[in-house]
């Protein structure tokens, strides 16, 4: 049963990043294309997890934590840079 969870996971999650990608190659605005890329962090944490389940290995975890951060703190940035004036594309 946990295996069948598992491969239906990595299936969904494959399926989640694939859109993702489409939206970040056709945009049109850069903040849709920020949006997608933080989805594709969100997801490639998602991956790790499911990995670290699925293999048990728990060090997985601290490089999901690591990642998730990472992502967190990219996106105050751009909000930052977009709070100050920056080009968004969309004007």
């Amino acid at each position: 049963m946990l295996q069948s969870a598992l491969f239906i996971s990595y299936l969904l999650l494959s399926l989640a990043l694939l859109c993702a990608l489409v939206r970040l190659v056709r945009g049109p605005t850069l903040p849709d294309r920020v949006v997608a890329l933080e989805l594709m962090a969100s997801l490639t944490v998602a991956f790790i997890g499911v990995y670290a389940l699925s293999n048990d290995r728990t060090a997985f975890l601290d490089v999901a934590m690591v990642l998730a951060l990472t992502a967190f703190l990219t996106a105050v940035g751009f909000a930052r840079y977009l709070e100050k004036g920056g080009h968004r594309g969309d004007q």
